[in-house]
């Protein structure tokens, strides 16, 4: 009997957890667990590959850029313990795609309804920024991954890594280059045989205090999403 979906991305998820072929990411996310931040400095850090997180079963993935030093790389889950996670989860819950506003541990009760959250990268790089080549090694497994939820019909990429990320994961699954330019709210449809995809503007302090990605308009894109991935 082949194992389920929700079997195979629990192998996938040790497998990611246990990475540590990037060796510029493993020594800047484990020098980031000792050193840590003074207001964390009772936390133990997480300090891996932080792997997805949601609803094995959703037609909805959201797709970010990298764990955060002190949120996800502190945490262990996606999203989670910093101002961009603070951010997004509010938006999802006013969305209706989270039961709660927040999203601060993994044992915080966060619940998310018909939605999937991983990352382009599951290490955080230095200054935000993975190297091409990092970027190469981590997307076979959001292309496994990917394979593997049998409802997905809509991916949300959040920020520019992400939506290159996600063009790459297709065109893998396609076996055939897909194109698309990145505007916020855009809608890309490559066919029947492959999910949906929606540019976000990724709801990072850069973005959001500068008033680039307003709450308003992130409600309004996940809402969207939702409403697709339903449809």
């Amino acid at each position: 009997m082949a194992d389920s979906h929700i079997e195979k991305l629990a192998a996938l998820t040790e497998e990611i957890v246990a990475c540590r072929m990037c060796t510029r990411l493993v020594d800047w996310r484990e020098k980031i667990g000792k050193e840590k931040r003074a207001s964390y400095k009772d936390w133990d850090y997480w300090a891996k590959p932080v792997p997805s997180f949601g609803d094995p079963d959703a037609p909805l993935v959201l797709l970010g850029l990298a764990p955060a030093a002190h949120g996800g790389n502190r945490t262990g889950r996606v999203f989670t313990g910093d101002p961009s996670a603070s951010f997004l989860t509010a938006a999802m819950h006013e969305a209706g795609l989270a039961n709660q506003p927040t999203s601060e541990h993994r044992d915080d009760g966060l619940i998310l309804n018909g939605v999937y959250i991983g990352a382009a990268v599951r290490c955080v790089p230095p200054g935000d920024k993975p190297t091409p080549e990092e970027q190469r090694t981590c997307l076979p497994y959001l292309v496994k991954e990917l394979k593997t939820l049998p409802n997905l019909k809509v991916i949300l990429a959040l920020g520019h890594i992400a939506f290159r990320a996600t063009l790459q994961t297709l065109s893998d699954m396609a076996q055939e280059r897909v194109r698309g330019k990145f505007l916020h709210g855009e809608v890309y449809r490559f066919g029947p045989e492959l999910p949906m995809m929606i540019a976000s503007y990724h709801p990072s302090p850069r973005n959001t205090n500068t008033g680039v990605l307003s709450m308003e308009a992130l409600v309004k894109v996940l809402k969207q999403a939702k409403e697709l991935s339903l449809s």
